[in-house]
């Protein structure tokens, strides 16, 4: 969503840190391109003039300490007024009201409410033990109810029973009463919406509200509708009254202006963003996150709870206690491929890494993209048993048979399994005798780096146990992270060569709860 924002900026800031010292023409000049970059990212004109004239204000008069540059001190500030214009500090929906808690959803056709309202009643649910009834107004658009019923079935989610030809307001006074009886402690209502705002759609909005007085009005608006999701949310705002923001589609390839617009237009929270079309891929709104993903200081936050969510950690245990012993067969590699699938790719993690936003597109032209591991997977899977434990049986024969198997040739299988005993020889250099071996050295040596401690899976390394880290411990971390060196735009991870280190079975090392530390970490050697 951000890549373009992000290159703009990254290139105009570091401009400024490589200088020893700064004029005010410099700072001048390089808040235009600031404001050329916001601006052509589809950011409001008043927002950005807000935004260059408080950086400007604050840039001139700063106090620069001797520790540090002219230009980190105005990255710091850029830093500090972007996470201002996105809110601050993050705001989750509120529950805190006599259940059951009403939300009410709001919004145009076609911006995503409705599976939206699946998506927030399924992380109710499954994150805060929730007991949550969905009942669907919309009874213009044909099978609405119906796409409701058939997500909550999907998801595990009570919904309202359907009667024809009843009224929205009339829905919504049933869908209370029904949570009320049945004990729920949420009901969300998910009304109609229209192409365009109209009069009859405000009308219909206002009704429903008497009836069913919400406790939360949630209006869903598609990120990549640009400046009219503003003008769509200040509509809202003035007619309904709205209590904070969905932005859906955070994934596409849109400019990003309109997140960064919203909030300080409205004056309402971001409360929840949409990155991706699984019930699951729903995340609350994280303001400084946003912006140090904005800044390329990577989200190292997000990628740890990202983790904590998808590593099963009963594997994780079982596959450390297998690398302790130097052991690490086709099954292990194909399961890791299977964890990064899982947290988003190698483009969605390396966005997530520290300096490393950039390295997407060179990845891409080396052709490393995310269809590389669905291949690697087809391989792995079209192999016996015996094949995947033991690769040495893989003669030019059987090459063949499961180059037909998995639609590929003869030299992916080579590369896969190239790649295969590269990650091996490193597995046992990792699990070898002295010091407690090569793995603890390495995940001590990231856990000394963060000022973490603990173990995992009984090795006695660093690694916090994904499964109980504590929200407070992970924004810990992120601020150890930077203080470590590992967050600074442009700095990139420490020990970080060329293009593929760091990533499974490329060359280097990997990353937290994937088998391995990030890359360049102390106690690792170079091979030889």
């Amino acid at each position: 969503m951000f890549e373009n924002l992000q290159d703009r900026l990254g290139s105009i800031l570091n401009g400024l840190t490589g200088r020893g010292a700064l004029s005010e023409a410099d700072v001048s000049a390089a808040l235009r391109e600031v404001r050329r970059a916001l601006l052509e990212a589809d950011v409001a004109l008043d927002v950005v003039r807000s935004f260059t004239d408080r950086v400007r204000e604050k840039a001139v008069g700063a106090e620069i300490l001797k520790s540090i540059k002219p230009g980190q001190m105005v990255v710091k500030i850029v830093h500090d007024e972007l996470i201002e214009m996105l809110g601050g500090e993050g705001v989750g929906i509120d529950l805190h009201a006599a259940a059951p808690v009403v939300v009410m959803m709001v919004g145009l056709q076609g911006s995503g409410k409705t599976t939206t309202s699946a998506k927030i009643a399924h992380r109710l649910s499954t994150r805060e033990k929730k007991k949550v009834l969905m009942a669907s107004l919309d009874t213009r658009r044909p099978a609405a109810q119906e796409q409701l019923r058939q997500l909550g079935a999907q998801a595990n989610i009570d919904t309202l029973p359907i009667i024809s030809g009843q009224l929205p307001t009339d829905i919504a006074a049933r869908a209370v009463q029904a949570a009320k009886l049945g004990g729920h402690d949420v009901v969300i209502l998910d009304t109609a919406g229209r192409t365009h705002i109209d009069e009859p759609l405000m009308v219909e909005m206002a009704d429903i509200k008497k009836r069913s007085n919400p406790h939360e009005i949630l209006l869903v608006a598609d990120s990549l509708t640009g400046q009219d999701a503003v003008n769509l949310a200040r509509s809202f705002d003035e007619r309904v009254g709205i209590t904070g923001l969905v932005l859906t589609r955070m994934d596409g390839d849109g400019r990003g202006g309109a997140a960064l617009s919203m909030r300080a237009v409205t004056g309402k929270p971001i409360k929840l963003i949409g990155v991706g079309e699984k019930m699951s891929e729903l995340e609350e709104f994280h303001p400084r996150r946003i912006a140090d993903r904005i800044l390329g200081m990577g989200d190292i936050v997000s990628l740890v709870e990202r983790a904590a969510e998808n590593i099963d950690a009963e594997k994780a245990a079982a596959m450390a206690a297998k690398m302790a012993k130097g052991k690490f067969d086709l099954d292990d590699l194909a399961d890791q491929l299977r964890q990064m699938q899982k947290m988003g790719g190698m483009g969605g993690i390396m966005g997530m890494m520290p300096g490393m936003a950039g390295m997407k597109d060179k990845m891409a032209a080396a052709g490393l993209d995310d269809k590389l591991f669905g291949r690697q997977i087809a391989i792995i899977q079209s192999m016996t048993k015996a094949e995947r434990t033991n690769p040495d049986l893989l003669k030019h024969s059987r090459k063949k048979r499961i180059a037909a198997g998995s639609g590929t040739d003869a030299a992916a299988i080579n590369k896969l399994l190239k790649m295969h005993r590269q990650m091996a020889d490193m597995m046992k250099m990792m699990g070898g005798k002295g010091k407690g071996g090569m793995m603890k050295q390495m995940m001590g040596g990231l856990a000394g780096k963060m000022g973490l401690g603990g173990g995992m899976g009984g090795m006695g390394g660093g690694m916090p146990d994904l499964s109980n880290i504590d929200p407070r411990q992970l924004e810990a971390l992120q601020k150890q992270a930077e203080a470590a060196g590992l967050g600074k735009p442009g700095g990139g991870m420490p020990g970080l060569g060329g293009l593929p280190g760091g990533l499974p079975g490329l060359g280097g090392a990997k990353l937290p709860g994937l088998g391995g530390g990030f890359p360049g970490l102390p106690g690792l050697p170079k091979k030889k």
